[in-house]
């Protein structure tokens, strides 16, 4: 049903072309997106995807972080329907936002996100992110401390390190780091997110600002790419994959759920032990 269609006078809204319509042009950009995103990164998605079903099969796990709306993809990776066993967020709330400007506000990540030395000694160091693990790391722009913090914590670990970055911004942009790097020069393996450096991309008559973000859309569609491809992997390596099943499936309830997350908390706990004994 629509509700509040908005046709009287009085609405205060101008005529617009409805195939030039705001929305529209998002949708067309989001579109190709996701074209170009396929044609162009099908194979560094089919090697990572190799080198993640390579170490969930090992018994490691295949880690995922990002801070600030990088976050998204990361809360989508798992536990998520369809997300499996051997994936495994890495998520610091003093890395997120809960609110524009009140507690744990925007600003205050800004300010964190870019402080060198925190990704490692404050939360990093306490995750269980060993050698032969995949790491994968997201930033659109690639700069900020904590991306690249946590890559080089990667490289240092022997973890193998994904990145999923604008590879246009990272080619213009210089390093804000005192390493010099960005995250792309860090990365073992890098899968463009094929978004402008500006991340915007619908234009506006009369303003130099665009509206209309897609980073975390490709972002998400990365990473569903990439779990997807790695669960064809393992299920032609025969592997007993252990899936997040919507309740809403006929066969499958909340006590299946949770199952998964009891089988995931003994997998991580056995990684732990081996690889504290090392």
């Amino acid at each position: 049903m629509l509700v509040g269609h908005g046709e009287g006078p009085n609405d205060g809204v101008k005529a617009v072309k409805e195939g030039n319509m705001a929305y529209r042009r998002y949708l067309q950009e989001v579109l190709q997106l996701i074209q170009t995103i396929e044609s162009q990164n099908g194979e560094s998605i089919e090697a990572g995807a190799r080198k993640m079903a390579s170490c969930i099969q090992q018994g490691g796990f295949c880690h995922f972080f990002g801070s600030g709306h990088s976050i998204i993809p990361v809360l989508d990776a798992f536990p998520r329907y369809g997300g499996f066993l051997g994936l495994n967020p890495l998520m610091d709330a003093r890395l997120m936002w809960f609110s524009a400007i009140g507690s744990a506000n925007a600003p205050g990540l800004l300010n964190i996100e870019r402080r060198e030395g925190y990704v490692e000694d404050g939360f990093l160091r306490y995750q269980p992110v060993f050698r032969g693990d995949v790491l994968v790391v997201y930033s659109h722009g690639g700069l900020n401390a904590a991306p690249v913090e946590a890559a080089l914590y990667g490289n240092k670990v022997g973890a193998y390190v994904i990145a999923i970055t604008s590879m246009a911004h990272q080619s213009e942009a210089r390093s804000t780091h005192s390493s010099g790097k960005k995250l792309s020069d860090i990365a073992d393996l890098c899968i463009d997110n094929c978004v402008p450096p500006e991340d915007a991309v619908v234009s506006l008559p009369g303003k130099r600002q665009k509206v209309g973000a897609t980073s975390s859309i490709a972002a998400i569609a990365v990473t569903m790419s990439l779990t997807a491809q790695t669960a064809e992997y393992l299920n032609e390596m025969e592997e007993d994959l252990e899936i997040f099943v919507s309740p809403n499936v006929p066969g499958f309830g909340v006590d299946y759920n949770l199952g998964v997350f009891d089988l995931h908390n003994r997998r991580m706990a056995r990684h732990m032990a081996k690889n504290q004994e090392e």
